[in-house]
Formats: structure tokens, sequence, C-alpha cells
């Protein structure tokens, strides 16, 4: 089920721990999240073939695929994502091309 969901995102800290504003807009609605991600998580997972922007809009779509927009947590950890949903680290990997 692919969502039709509009899913804009900005970094908004560029320490070693980066912290994006997410926005996922759908009709007449939108969600606003707060997500944190440790630059050696990002390089970690990706093998450094994605930047981390777009490692967390694919991470959103994924998500949203499982829930929608308004269960997803306003403001998380990106390595909370593999705790509540246990395929996502090979899914994503998947849709990245790494491994």
């Amino acid at each position: 089920m692919k969502s039709m969901a509009d899913i804009s995102v900005e970094k908004i800290s560029e320490n070693q721990l980066m912290k994006f504003r997410v926005v996922v807009s759908e009709k007449n609605s939108q969600t606003e999240h707060l997500v944190t991600l440790n630059r050696a998580d990002h390089q970690r997972l990706t093998d450094g073939k994605i930047k981390p922007e777009a490692l967390i809009k694919k991470s959103f779509e994924f998500l949203l695929e499982q829930e929608p927009k308004e269960s997803i947590l306003r403001e998380f950890d990106f390595t909370l994502i593999n705790r509540y949903f246990s395929q996502f680290k090979s899914e994503i990997q998947k849709r990245i091309g790494v491994r």
C-alpha cells in the first residue's frame, strides 16, 4: 500500500547527532515530527550511499506503509524505528541498494 503523502525533510542540526524536521502532508491535514539520527548509524546503515535527508524520507515512506501519519511519534530517535518494526533495517537497505 503506497502512501499518497507528501514528505518534506529539513535538516535543522548538523552535529554528530543530526536533527530533522519532517512534515507529512495528506489532503487537508499534516503532521510534524522531529527525528534525531547519529552520523555513525547513518553510515552503518547506508554505507554512505544516500544523504541523511534521503534516508529519513525513505524511512517515513516505510513508516507510512505500516501506520497512518498520526500514529508516528512526534519526536524520536531514528534507531527506534527498528525496535517497533524488526524488518525495517533489511527493508530500508534493500530500498537503497545496500547489501
